[in-house]
Formats: C-alpha cells, sequence, structure tokens
C-alpha cells in the first residue's frame, strides 16, 4: 500500500547491526580508493524489501491418549524446513515434547494449504497449526473438568499452561492434570480439531490497511583484479528484519541460499536468446552458469530482533525471497566502489567490469 504504516519495520535497526557487523565506519568514500596488491576493494551496500505474505491455510491436529501429537496440511516442504515449523509451533501451543510430534505434510488428502512459495509457508502454516492445536487444548481443558474432583476449577484457557503431557494451573504449579487423565475422564481415546487460518483473523484486520514487509540490509566487499576484471565476493552481511524467526538454524539456511542466488545474478547467471526463434540457447547447466562452491566466501546472517504482532499470528514473516532481494544491487555497488565503473546491467562479467560504455566517476 502507497503511503500506509507498517505493521513493524525494524530496518534502521538491520541497517546499524549489518553496519557494525561488516566494518562500515572504516570505508573510504572514494571509488577506487581501497586496495590489496594487485586488486581494488570495493564495499558496497543495498536494501532490501519484500512482502510478508499470509495466505489462507486449515491444519489438522490429533492428540491420542498416550500423548502423540499429528499436525498435517497439505503443503509440501521443498528444504526450507515445514516440517520443523509445523513441529515446533505445535510443540509450543501445547506443551508435547517434540519427540512424540508427527509432522504430516505433501499429500493432497490432508487439509488444504496454499504451495510452497511465495514467502509465506512457515506464517501460513505455523497460523494455521497454532489455530488447531490450540482447539485440542480447548477440548483437552473441558474433558479435564469431568475429572472426579475438578482439581484446575472452573479456569478459562488463559488461567492454564500446557506442560510436557500436563494441563497446569498457572496460578499453582503442582495443580495438573496430565493429558491421558483427563481424556479419560471424558471418555475420549482421540481428540481431534481441523481450523483455518486467513487473514482478517483477530488482530489481523491491519493486513488491509498497513503495509507489512520483511526488510534487509546488505553489505558486500568484493575484490577486482585491475588487469584482468576478475570479480571475487569476499564478504557479505545480510541482516535481515523478518518478525518472529522460528527456528535460526533453518532460516539462516534460507538467507544463506538466497544470498547465493543474489551472487549469481550479479556475476554469473544470464539467459541467451535467440530472438529470430525465440529459443534458450544456454538451456542447462553446462552454458548456463551458476555459482559453485569456489566462488562464495564468508557469508553472515544476521536476525534483527523486531516484534510484529499484526502481520501473522505468530508474528512470523516469511524468510524465502528477501536472502535475494538487493544482494545483487549490494555487488553492483561495492564493484562501483571499487573500480569507479557504474555497470547498470546484469551479470556483470569480466568483459563488462571496465568496458568503456560503464559510466565512469
Amino acid at each position: 500500500m502507497n503511503n500506509s504504516a507498517f505493521t513493524s519495520k525494524a530496518l534502521r535497526e538491520a541497517y546499524a547491526e549489518g553496519a557494525a557487523a561488516f566494518g562500515w565506519n572504516k570505508r573510504t568514500m572514494a571509488p577506487r580508493s581501497m586496495r590489496e596488491g594487485a586488486e581494488l576493494i570495493g564495499w558496497g551496500m543495498a536494501t532490501g524489501m519484500w512482502d510478508a505474505m499470509f495466505a489462507a491455510t486449515t491444519a489438522r491436529a490429533t492428540l491420542s491418549a498416550e500423548g502423540r501429537l499429528e499436525v498435517s496440511t497439505a503443503t509440501s516442504d521443498i528444504g526450507t524446513g515445514t516440517y520443523t515449523v509445523m513441529t515446533q509451533v505445535a510443540a509450543d501451543v501445547l506443551g508435547v515434547p517434540v519427540s512424540n510430534i508427527t509432522a504430516t505434510l505433501g499429500d493432497s488428502s490432508l487439509p488444504a494449504s496454499p504451495v510452497e512459495g511465495g514467502s509465506w509457508g512457515a506464517a501460513s502454516v505455523g497460523a494455521a497449526v497454532q489455530l488447531a492445536c490450540q482447539s485440542v487444548g480447548e477440548q483437552l481443558l473441558k474433558a479435564a473438568k469431568k475429572v472426579e474432583g475438578n482439581p484446575l476449577g472452573r479456569v478459562s484457557m488463559k488461567q492454564v499452561d500446557f506442560k510436557d503431557g500436563y494441563l497446569v494451573l498457572k496460578s499453582d504449579a503442582n495443580v495438573k492434570i496430565a493429558f491421558e487423565v483427563a481424556m479419560g475422564a471424558a471418555d475420549l481415546t482421540v481428540i481431534e480439531a481441523e481450523e483455518k487460518a486467513s487473514p482478517g483473523i483477530g488482530d489481523l484486520i491491519s493486513l488491509y490497511r498497513k503495509s507489512r514487509n520483511t526488510h534487509s540490509a546488505v553489505f558486500v566487499e568484493v575484490k577486482v583484479d585491475e588487469q584482468l576484471g576478475v570479480v571475487r565476493v569476499t564478504r557479505v552481511v545480510s541482516a535481515i528484519a523478518a518478525g518472529r524467526i522460528i527456528n535460526p538454524k533453518t532460516a539462516r539456511s534460507q538467507i544463506l541460499g538466497g544470498v547465493v542466488m543474489g551472487i549469481g545474478m550479479a556475476l554469473h547467471e544470464e539467459a541467451v536468446t535467440d530472438h529470430r526463434f525465440g529459443r534458450i540457447m544456454n538451456s542447462n547447466f553446462a552454458e548456463y552458469h551458476i555459482p559453485v562452491n569456489a566462488d562464495i566466501d564468508n557469508i553472515e546472517v544476521i536476525f534483527v530482533d523486531e516484534h510484529d504482532p499484526e502481520v501473522t499470528p505468530l508474528g512470523v514473516k516469511g524468510l524465502g525471497e528477501i536472502g535475494i532481494v538487493s544482494t545483487a544491487a549490494a555487488v553492483a555497488n561495492a564493484i562501483f566502489h571499487a573500480t569507479g565503473r557504474r555497470n547498470r546491467q546484469l551479470p556483470i562479467t569480466i568483459d563488462t567490469v571496465f568496458s568503456p560504455s560503464n559510466q565512469r566517476v
């Protein structure tokens, strides 16, 4: 939305933390002013921004009297950690050990969910799993009130915790009822709930009047051989503001992959088209260049603390694209700082680094 407020925007904090980690204050301003032997050194940065999307998703939670919990939805996991996020959210809501939770997905017979993509997986699926588990919790509390003597009393969901297979009274942790006892009192062998999360629920009405985005500040160091024009990306610091991070390890992996893609966009990847026939001439990995291990050096990922209760029920924003956004621009800015020549087309290859057609300061 234009001219609208943000649900959250920790971009300034991303600038500060990224610059501090990179050592940006040591940069000399003038192009071609930093050198190491035969290589020119350039430092560049750029700002990234991506939509924090949230799509309607349905999830099912099934709790057995033995304390096993299954959460399921039809989405897929393409290596981004959806299984892990589903499991962690369920464990957090119902206090069931991760070892007792099974995440099931990737089947169209399961509750409907969007495709895996668009930086909305964790936000959308996580919200649905949270709602389904909360519904199971409500049924558990109702069952617990049938236990002889009703130890918990006339309490609401806000007055109990779910910990290690027990309903625990917040005001007195010594008062607790095991899930299996509660379910046995209500003659239940299974508790199941299916819930749909969609934009507009709860506080999410703000989605219609506020902008919701992830932000990044990317800092890059390049070294350019002045004679050969070879560019090496030697350091990257990517500071990300993306709301609540459910799993720092899998989140970092997504950003690392995105940064590598951004480096590929800046220096390697180019589809060459035969305009006579509309054919892609380098349609295989023998000719379409992508970064390999030797092209990638040190990448540091920083997640800025950002609380956002409006963007999704979990405060989660997607991470798929924000790692890519602005990385190529930061590389291009670093090359300009190193060489004094402004490249305005990607990829920036050996033959174009010092091209006379590039603007020179």
